[in-house]
């Protein structure tokens, strides 16, 4: 069956057809519940949380783009709501001088690994730094999915982005790459 004919079975409450749907998607939408939850367990009640909101507001997809971004996009408001009204967001001056990039870019470092470095990050950091990093946002953007300015949003990136590079190099540490011979 086509994804065309499951969100019309979808919007007519088609339990078999949400169930399918559930089971193309649910992995990849589990991967962008743990890139924005602070553990596996809050993860996985975003994605339970995120799946009631699809098949409920269904009917709104319209079509156009893509039905995989449209839940992409649900996942992560359904993980940000969260977030919303605590303030955990130290406010800064947006004139602030943010400290030189660190790139972060290992292809040696299994993907769970970085992945864990990623959800051990505290909860502002982790989330500036999967909207802008991983989900390319713009700061601006960012702000206003959190209620916070653009300074903090660069802020919390630098400050993510540091403590990714020292744990980064505390992996080399413990584990040395190979020298060539």
């Amino acid at each position: 069956m086509s994804i065309d004919q499951l969100i019309t079975d979808c919007k007519k409450n088609c339990p078999k057809a949400q169930e399918q749907v559930y089971q193309l998607f649910s992995k990849k939408l589990f991967g962008v519940c743990l890139l924005y939850s602070s553990s596996y367990v809050d993860a996985q009640d975003n994605l339970q949380d995120g799946f009631l909101i699809i098949f409920n507001k269904i009917h709104q997809f319209s079509g156009s783009g893509s039905f995989e971004g449209w839940a992409k996009r649900i996942m992560i408001n359904t993980a940000l709501q969260k977030f919303r009204n605590v303030r955990f967001m130290e406010r800064v001056d947006d004139n602030i001088a943010i400290a030189d990039e660190v790139e972060i870019e290992d292809e040696n470092i299994p993907l769970d690994y970085l992945l864990q470095m990623i959800q051990e990050l505290p909860d502002q950091y982790r989330l500036v730094f999967s909207l802008y990093v991983l989900d390319d946002y713009s700061h601006k953007e960012i702000a206003e999915m959190l209620k916070i300015s653009t300074g903090t949003t660069k802020s919390n990136l630098a400050r993510a982005r540091t403590i990714l590079k020292e744990k980064i190099e505390l992996y080399y540490k413990i584990n040395p790459l190979p020298t060539a011979k």
